[in-house]
């Protein structure tokens, strides 16, 4: 059975089980203070916002959501693609990412896409399901696993301020690879989305940035 982030409560409950798998994350618990919730509604509109705030500031992402929802309205599949370009990138968007939310929709209202039905299904079906999908890679599947899916036991290993998190808290001397951080969160299974929480609010305590994906 797929476990699920509903609340705060099971945030903390997480933690507990990951400080007593771990005790190492205690010195990174008291650093990181408490660890946010930030989920979202599972959808066009949550995966659509992961895309978008790919790219080089977090005060471009911003902007550029403002001019979709100002474009679109209620960002849904069925709107974006009665607002979005078809042979052109709009809104600021890269072509690549334009072509990337201008199929997700097309897929949605075609019907080949249920993004609410993905979210019931285990976490490594969602997954696979998910990078399938033109212009999805795993850093972009495992964060809206996490922040719209509410999965439980995910750990987006690519993700650079967890890499930069956890070398300064383990103290390692070099930043580990996506792999070998993916080796090391296994320990953290079956909370490896609420370690992944710790090591972003304690990154964020180390550095005074907010590196969490959902704003």
């Amino acid at each position: 059975m797929v476990k699920i982030i509903q609340s705060s409560v099971d945030i903390e409950e997480g933690l507990a089980t990951l400080l007593r798998i771990d005790p190492r994350l205690e010195t990174v618990a008291e650093v990181a203070g408490p660890l946010p919730l930030r989920l979202n509604e599972p959808g066009f509109a949550g995966l659509a916002h992961i895309i978008v705030s790919q790219v080089v500031s977090r005060a471009s992402a911003d902007a550029i959501w403002r001019r979709i929802i100002d474009a679109v309205g209620e960002v849904t599949a069925q709107n974006y693609l009665a607002s979005a370009p078809i042979d052109a990138p709009g809104f600021g968007l890269s072509r690549a990412k334009a072509k990337t939310l201008y199929g997700i929709a097309t897929a949605i209202v075609e019907g080949r896409l249920d993004l609410d039905a993905l979210n019931l299904l285990d976490d490594v079906q969602a997954y696979n399901d998910l990078i399938s999908l033109s212009g999805i890679g795993p850093w972009t599947a495992q964060v809206y696993m996490m922040f719209c899916g509410g999965h439980a036991d995910v750990f987006p290993s690519g993700d650079v301020a967890l890499q930069a998190a956890i070398t300064h808290a383990f103290q390692m001397e070099a930043r580990p690879s996506a792999k070998a951080l993916a080796e090391i969160a296994l320990l953290w299974s079956p909370w490896r989305s609420v370690a992944a929480r710790l090591f972003w609010a304690y990154y964020a305590s180390i550095t005074r940035r907010d590196a969490l994906p959902i704003a």
